[in-house]
């Protein structure tokens, strides 16, 4: 069996054991021999890479392959948010992106994304062109080629860039940077160790605005905590908010493609309520009616608001990869998944934390008001949502025989009641890895398998904060009695 398979967005292993240079070579020699095939050498690669142990030796060496096979290369002088690098693909006219980026996974990580043209994560249609050429070198690393980047600067195939400049100007077209930096508020913001640190004082500092950026310093260990910024991660940094008499607190992953967010009583919001909120920013602030895109685990908060102002909603399994195509054939003013990555058609069809959250930052300087009389309205107006995720891990190497077992259950009628609830209908994902519950009331269940991590994910969404627990409890038992 292949080792190097592409998940829900890109391919992810523990560093030394499966992810070695040889197989970053073989991924970055696969993805060189598929530029080759579409005629577009001179065009070339982006690559880029993250703040993670190593990470930008294992660029350069994706790079030294690259350009090896006489495809122009544009490699990264610095760390930088995976979306610089998705931006910089499409500024350049680049084929292809290459990411070094495990994202939010834990430390012992790193990560392999592949962009396309567009800047979108890479499509099942182009994974699955990939993924052959990449296994049929896999167990032959000696078939890879390489060069140095020295010979491959002096042939005219490497170019050294620094990512931020262009991406800060772009940010820079979206908002009145200084309205945000005259506003006076003080901000607390979270890179979480990762690849946005630095990029908020450039943006907002300057101005009566008061920037509290926690975390700045490169961590590849990052604390001991997984770089997602939902709690236990962010603890501190919601202690912050109150203690620093913050207006509002903006947090980002460890590659910054996914937003978190903070009220200013350093209360946690749910990346479902997030996305709502920043829905209903977009048709109440920016006037857009076009259709959005949401993922099977994302909230019913988006139906209803689709309801009542006459903005189509779709539907799509996990992951960017059907996201950012959804977006582009729907016209989707915005795309959206569970795990807070959300894009935008007037930015890139792929996610990017740090707009997501000045997105928000902007819907509070527009109407004046704070992040909890935001909430509490859009909850008048689209209806209660309480939310809550279990991640249950498993040992890796029993995984994929738990899987078996697990998908067996989940692929059968399902049961007939869950909790305090009626079953009302059961869906079977397309992806083959889960299945959700719609209960009687509209409350879900979504058992869901990782397509990175060896852990099965149990989403529950209810209308009332007493439902959440039972109903997790139910589902967590429905993946246990395996």
């Amino acid at each position: 069996m292949p080792k190097i398979v592409f998940g829900t967005d890109g391919w992810r292993a523990r560093i030394g054991e499966e992810y070695t240079f040889d197989a970053v070579r073989a991924c970055a020699q696969g993805v060189a021999m598929w530029v080759l095939s579409k005629g577009a050498a001179d065009r070339g690669v982006v690559i880029g890479y993250d703040r993670r142990f190593a990470s930008e030796h294992f660029a350069a060496a994706a790079a030294e392959v690259v350009a090896a096979h006489g495809v122009t290369v544009h490699l990264a002088t610095a760390a930088a948010p995976t979306q610089a690098f998705s931006w910089a693909t499409m500024r350049k006219k680049a084929r292809a992106g290459i990411v070094i980026t495990a994202s939010h996974n834990p430390w012992v990580d790193n990560g392999f994304k592949v962009k396309e043209e567009t800047g979108a994560a890479a499509s099942p249609l182009v994974i699955g062109e990939l993924e052959p050429l990449i296994h049929a070198l896999e167990a032959t690393p000696e078939r890879v080629k390489r060069t140095t980047l020295d010979a491959a600067k002096r042939a005219g195939r490497l170019e050294m860039f620094d990512p931020a400049p262009d991406y800060l100007a772009r940010v820079a077209e979206l908002f009145d940077l200084d309205a945000f930096r005259g506003a006076g508020y003080t901000i607390v913001c979270e890179s979480l160790f990762g690849s946005a640190s630095g990029y908020w004082p450039r943006l907002l500092a300057g101005g009566k605005t008061k920037i509290v950026e926690l975390h700045s310093e490169r961590n590849p260990f990052f604390g001991g905590v997984n770089p997602e910024p939902i709690p236990p991660n962010i603890d501190e940094f919601l202690a912050r908010i109150p203690a620093e008499r913050a207006h509002v607190g903006l947090a980002v992953d460890g590659d910054a493609d996914r937003a978190g967010l903070g009220d200013e009583q350093g209360r946690f919001v749910t990346t479902l309520t997030l996305y709502a909120l920043l829905m209903w920013y977009l048709i109440e602030v920016r006037k857009l009616r076009q259709p959005v895109v949401k993922t099977v685990n994302m909230t019913s908060m988006v139906d209803r608001l689709g309801e009542r102002f006459g903005v189509p909603v779709h539907e799509v399994p996990v992951g960017f990869k059907y996201i950012g195509p959804k977006m582009q054939e729907t016209g989707a003013m915005m795309g959206g998944e569970e795990s807070g990555g959300f894009g935008f058609a007037m930015h890139l069809p792929e996610r990017d934390g740090i707009v997501a959250d000045l997105f928000f930052l902007d819907f509070m300087l527009k109407t004046k008001k704070s992040p909890s009389q935001l909430i509490a309205e859009l909850m008048a107006l689209a209806g209660p949502s309480f939310y809550l995720r279990r991640d249950l891990h498993f040992d890796a190497a029993r995984y994929a025989a738990q899987k078996t077992r697990i998908m067996k259950i989940l692929d059968g009628d399902g049961p007939a009641r869950l909790a305090a609830h009626r079953v009302a209908r059961t869906v079977h994902l397309d992806t083959k890895d889960g299945a959700k519950f719609f209960l009687d009331d509209g409350s879900w269940l979504l058992v869901r398998l990782s397509g990175t991590e060896p852990l099965v994910r149990v989403y529950a969404e209810t209308r009332e904060q007493g439902e959440l627990a039972p109903l997790l409890d139910s589902g967590e038992q429905m993946v246990r009695s395996t």
